[in-house]
């Protein structure tokens, strides 16, 4: 089935905009709740108004609202950005450092956030669990796990090492395409013989 995922998405990779992993890390802490585009649209405006990890730091944090307020849960998520930027630049010099340990103890990061970091970023492997992933893997009988850190370790020991980040960005780009929610298109989907949710509901 990584042979279908490689056919189907060869190019597949992380959708936000960033130029470091500091700019990687405030755009999934964006992205809970929020669609990529979105995210996008805000971060250019929003880097360019605080340059640093320590201009975020030190920013007025209801201007950080107004700046993050598009993506929605802005109080939450400016509240997480400053957390994480005051973090790194006390504990951390001020950068991301490239360890899923040291990550979740950022306000705001949890181990999702974290392993897009280390993959999109740093070229570390890992498996992110976002509602597509869960979905498409539920599906397709990888993991029966709701609990997203459940299925991440689940996955862990089914999917090699070194496919962890790009399973997960060929996954996450099926679930977006194709595996939708409440409409999935079973007869168009490349997985469909991979698949038996797929094969149960392939003539809805």
């Amino acid at each position: 089935m990584l042979r279908v995922l490689d056919r189907l998405y060869p190019q597949a990779q992380c959708a936000l905009h960033f130029g470091d992993p500091w700019q990687l890390l405030v755009a999934t802490i964006l992205s809970a709740q929020c669609t990529d585009e979105r995210v996008n649209q805000v971060t250019p405006g929003l880097f360019k108004r605080f340059a640093s990890v320590q201009a975020f730091a030190r920013a007025d944090l209801a201007e950080l609202e107004e700046a993050v307020r598009p993506t929605g849960f802005f109080r939450n998520k400016a509240k997480a950005i400053q957390g994480a930027a005051r973090a790194l630049a006390a504990e951390h010099d001020g950068r991301v450092p490239p360890k899923l340990e040291a990550l979740v103890k950022l306000p705001g990061v949890g181990r999702k956030t974290a392993n897009v970091v280390l993959g999109a970023a740093f070229g570390l492997p890992g498996i992110t669990v976002d509602t597509h992933v869960g979905r498409v893997c539920r599906r397709l009988e990888f993991t029966a796990q709701t609990d997203a850190v459940k299925a991440e370790f689940e996955l862990m020991d089914i999917i090699p090492r070194q496919r962890w980040t790009r399973f997960s960005h060929q996954v996450i780009t099926h679930g977006r395409r194709v595996c939708h929610s409440r409409k999935p298109d079973c007869p168009g989907c490349g997985l469909l013989p991979h698949c038996p949710y797929g094969q149960e509901h392939r003539a809805d």
